[in-house]
């Protein structure tokens, strides 16, 4: 009787033993779950240790005429790429001009452009953040590179006119458009071969920085914001960039997960909390904006969000974080790191 109770007793205690390991272990792998960590890691900053994208070499020499196909549908003929004006929303061309050596021909660019190397080429753009022709036209440009959603027609229809060659470009943003856009600058520069280089380099980090984020299960829910002041707030849908984005970095877009319809959509309480996000996703001047943090948990529906009550905000420089040009590759590494931590 005593030999049998003692069997029971030990088998219980080797029972709930093994039960404690079991939950020990469990709680460890929870902790240390990637997804885990990026809805509870507080905010962080995204950035690159140089805002200036890398020439791909020393400064090449346009063969010219080139002829390029505008996004309009115009066939433009480029015979001189001496001075160079470049406007888009978020500064892609400039930085892609840059990236191909040509920075020193660059005499004029939009807001958005704001990476160091630009700072005192001249802006273009009023007070307004519009486009100004009278300032393009007092810059004597050779070519202006632009997109349909930064110069109507009616802009471009007056620069024409007064003799400049107006190439437009691709306005979406997206992670396959990244090499292509490039190529498409450099062929209406006459200089496809840099193009092609820049493009070979720019794809190579975009599967390296990819490759290196880590696994998710399940995937985060990253919502984009777009702030400025508290008068526009707006959250991120299908075909706003910041889509492909969140999605190279092994995130949902918790925006277009939520039946957001339109690229950017004002937010709500109701669309926040439906989207409810793990993480939050700004541009630095934009999170400033608002007030920082505590002022971003203010916005209705904010603070109801998983990523409000941990302040799980990731923010990162406007001059980059939705360009996707030549420093895509760092993007991505920099946007995977501040979401979840640097790899061991």
């Amino acid at each position: 009787m005593m030999a049998s109770l003692t069997c029971m007793k030990l088998r219980g205690l080797l029972t709930a033993m093994l039960a404690a390991t079991v939950l020990t272990g469990a709680v460890a792998c929870t902790g240390s779950n990637p997804a885990s960590t990026a809805v509870s890691g507080g905010p962080a900053t995204a950035q690159l240790a140089d805002l200036d994208p890398v020439p791909i070499g020393a400064p090449p020499t346009p063969r010219l005429p080139a002829t390029a196909r505008s996004f309009d549908g115009t066939e433009v003929t480029v015979t001189d790429a001496s001075r160079i004006i470049a406007v888009d929303r978020y500064g892609t061309l400039a930085q892609t001009v840059y990236a191909l050596g040509l920075g020193a021909n660059l005499v004029g660019r939009s807001t958005s452009a704001s990476f160091p190397a630009v700072a005192d080429v001249p802006n273009v753009a009023g007070g307004n953040g519009a486009l100004s022709v009278e300032a393009v036209l007092a810059l004597r440009p050779s070519v202006f590179l632009t997109d349909t959603t930064s110069a109507a027609p009616a802009v471009r229809d007056q620069l024409r006119a007064a003799g400049v060659n107006v190439v437009y470009f691709d306005p979406d943003r997206t992670m396959d458009g990244v090499v292509p856009q490039i190529e498409a600058v450099a062929t209406a520069l006459g200089v496809p071969e840099a193009g092609a280089q820049l493009g070979q380099r720019t794809r190579d980090e975009i599967a390296a920085a990819t490759a290196r984020v880590p696994k998710q299960d399940p995937q985060p829910k990253i919502a984009f914001l777009y702030l400025r002041s508290t008068a526009i707030t707006m959250i991120a849908g299908p075909g706003s960039g910041a889509d492909s984005l969140i999605t190279a970095i092994g995130g949902v877009d918790a925006g277009t997960a939520a039946g957001v319809s339109e690229p950017f959509t004002a937010i709500t309480s109701e669309a926040m909390i439906a989207a409810a996000p793990d993480v939050l996703l700004v541009m630095s001047d934009g999170l400033k904006s608002v007030g920082g943090i505590d002022g971003l948990v203010k916005i209705p529906g904010i603070a109801q969000t998983p990523a409000g009550r941990n302040h799980r905000v990731v923010d990162m420089s406007d001059a980059v974080l939705l360009s996707f040009g030549p420093n895509t590759g760092r993007v991505i590494t920099a946007l995977s790191d501040a979401v979840y931590g640097k790899p061991a």
